[in-house]
């Protein structure tokens, strides 16, 4: 086989019938990054990074935080707190944590998506996971200081209207 994963088709192709790929030239489409053609350059790279932590910061924050999954999450909690191995703790505590259940959403995004960063092997994989997991934390403390944020907000607003309705009251 030349260099350069090309393949020779020694069997003429009929007319107006498309040629087989080779099985090596099949290998290389599969095992590009998100299951493009051709490897990203380094800008598509940065910008899949910053998407695909979008994704993986929200199902992070909802399983550990949102209203939705409460029951689940504080059996997680209890579990976690009162489990009689560590073993059993530490399981039940991954679920509790945005960071620690981060990476296991992480992992999932890059099976799905096959997404590699700087390099198209393994090393691309282990590079592209620990920058997805830091870019999604980024992505929850903002949101999680914006909603303190939207809080406080509406704790004033709330104590504000209750001081009018008093000094209305008063008079």
């Amino acid at each position: 086989m030349p260099s350069g994963g090309l393949s020779i088709n020694i069997r003429p192709t009929p007319p107006g019938r498309p040629a087989r790929k080779h099985r090596s030239e099949l290998k290389v489409i599969r095992n590009n990054n998100c299951g493009q053609g051709q490897p990203m350059d380094l800008a598509s790279q940065v910008v899949w990074l910053f998407v695909l932590a979008i994704p993986t910061a929200s199902i992070s924050w909802t399983v550990t935080h949102e209203e939705v999954l409460r029951e689940t999450r504080e059996f997680f909690v209890i579990k976690s707190r009162r489990g009689k191995k560590l073993i059993t703790r530490k399981f039940f505590y991954l679920f509790t944590c945005e960071y620690c259940f981060s990476h296991y959403v992480t992992i999932l995004m890059l099976i799905i998506t096959r997404y590699r960063l700087l390099f198209d092997d393994w090393r691309g994989y282990l590079i592209a996971g620990f920058a997805l997991v830091w870019i999604a934390n980024i992505y929850m403390s903002l949101y999680a200081f914006i909603k303190i944020d939207i809080k406080k907000e509406r704790i004033k607003a709330k104590s504000e209207e209750e001081k009018s309705k008093v000094e209305q009251m008063s008079n």
